[in-house]
């Protein structure tokens, strides 16, 4: 429910050399920031599945393989540059594909700055399952990093997982979920029909997002 007027903002990053272009509504409420915003909004029906009143921003990527690949600059610019220009409090991170596993790394790196993630289909690749992901350009940096979730302990916050029945990553979801939780983390893993496709995650996000608010939020 992130009613009223929109706000385009364009947050500068050194770390970065970039501008991030950053969509923002809502009046009132705490923040829910959603990687592939726009396509979210778009395509997902975001807003029909935000059952309160919040602040929501659209973070558009900007060279989206590099940047939502584990890349440690770009957490350090979403947490130190973007979130402390947006309105809200207690960030709440959505994301699919390549954008859950950068909010998820994000978040590892600095536990303190989101209250939950929401996570469709993490582009949690790893050696030993997802070797058709071998000729992606970062597949060895995001490799070690989710062999960290797998075997090092996180600061635990609510995290809900979606992942399709129909779609080659379910097994290195199945994995993280199964790490966070033997980590202590208040996660939910649910998998539903469909592959790795925007029906799919907007599906999920309307049936699914509404519960994760309300444990990241309540306290």
């Amino acid at each position: 429910m992130a009613t009223g007027k929109t706000r385009r903002l364009s947050i500068p990053s050194g770390r970065l050399l970039a501008e991030l272009p950053v969509t923002v509504r809502g009046e009132t409420g705490p923040l829910l920031v959603v990687h592939d915003g726009p396509e979210y909004a778009r395509r997902a029906a975001l807003w029909a599945a935000i059952d309160r009143p919040a602040h929501t921003a659209l973070l558009a990527p900007v060279d989206r393989d590099e940047t939502y690949s584990a890349s440690a600059a770009y957490a350090r610019a979403l947490v130190d540059d973007v979130l402390p220009a947006l309105p809200g409090d207690r960030p709440v991170g959505v994301g699919c594909s390549l954008g859950a596993l950068a909010l998820l790394h994000a978040h590892r790196h600095y536990p303190e700055a989101f209250a939950g993630l929401f996570l469709q289909s993490g582009s949690f690749f790893r050696r030993r399952t997802d070797p058709q992901e071998g000729g992606f350009e970062r597949f060895g940096r995001v490799a070690r990093f989710v062999g960290t979730v797998l075997r090092e302990p996180g600061a635990p916050i609510p995290v809900t997982i979606t992942c399709g029945l129909d779609e080659e990553n379910l097994d290195n979801n199945r994995a993280v979920a199964t790490a966070l939780a033997d980590q202590g983390y208040d996660v939910e893993l649910h998998e539903s029909r469909g592959g790795h496709e925007w029906p799919a995650w907007g599906r999920a996000l309307k049936a699914r997002l509404p519960d994760l608010l309300e444990r990241a939020w309540s306290t």
